[in-house]
């Protein structure tokens, strides 16, 4: 007999479905293809993550023992699937919270694998930015304007003690007067200064 082979292919908006069906007289076969094409867009990923991302932040908080941990990885996750989804590479999942949990468990073994790229504490400071020496300047000419409004006493004693940084006795030794006529006149001088800055 005589084979008959009939192709019929659907399109929807989420996927597409091939079905081939091929006949004789005594035997009819039919086989069904699904391809998904269709990739989530940012907003569908938005909606998605939010709806899975409490109890993502839990899963992770058990993990890592730590809400900034896991807030850090939780962020990391969303930055990179979100980068993915606004890029249209990102396929729709069946099980979203499945897929995200896989993602965020790989960015957590990666800081376990690799302690460098965690963040660390440090006494350095950041560098100062380079603005040609304006602050500098300005904060000396404030400096200089509230220095004049203070008595000759008072000038010496804030500028030997608050901005040279030596101690009531050495300053009072340089003035050649006693420590606590010294203190009297840098409080004196303080207090003019306050009430000059509206403190």
């Amino acid at each position: 007999m005589e084979n008959t082979c009939i192709t019929t292919t659907m399109t929807t908006p989420s996927k597409t479905t091939i079905i081939t069906t091929s006949a004789t007289t005594t035997t009819t076969t039919t086989s069904t293809t699904t391809v998904f094409t269709d990739h989530m867009t940012a907003a569908e990923f938005d909606e998605a993550f939010t709806a899975v991302m409490p109890r993502l932040r839990r899963r992770l908080l058990a993990l890592t023992g730590n809400p900034h941990d896991a807030d850090d990885v939780l962020q990391e996750t969303y930055l990179r699937l979100s980068r993915r989804a606004r890029a249209k590479t990102l396929t729709r999942q069946q099980q979203p919270y499945a897929y995200t949990c896989a993602a965020a468990l790989n960015l957590l073994r990666d800081l376990w694998r690799h302690p460098s790229r965690q963040e660390r504490c440090t006494d350095r400071l950041p560098e100062r930015g380079w603005d040609g020496g304006f602050a500098g300047r300005e904060a000396e000419a404030v400096t200089t304007a509230l220095l004049r409004g203070l008595s000759p006493k008072e000038a010496a004693a804030v500028i030997l003690i608050d901005i040279e940084g030596l101690t009531h006795d050495m300053a009072g030794e340089r003035l050649g007067a006693h420590r606590g006529t010294v203190q009297r006149n840098r409080m004196r001088g303080l207090a003019k200064i306050r009430a000059a800055l509206d403190l």
